[in-house]
């Protein structure tokens, strides 16, 4: 098996919980709070995916 990349497990958690964010937001018909966990989700996935460009540049993937 291969090991866990820890850093990668957070924010696909964290993005996980954006979406969730984004669900209750839309239950409580809260515009800014979708608004909110929307760009939560977009920089996440973003700081995931260069982390992910980065490790895998350093040989670690």
């Amino acid at each position: 098996m291969k090991q866990i990349k820890w850093v990668l497990l957070i924010y696909a958690v964290m993005a996980a919980a954006a979406i969730m964010g984004i669900g209750v937001a839309i239950a409580e018909e809260s515009i800014l709070g979708i608004i909110g966990c929307i760009l939560a989700l977009i920089s996440i996935m973003g700081l995931g995916f260069t982390t992910k460009k980065k490790m895998r540049e350093r040989g670690e993937l």
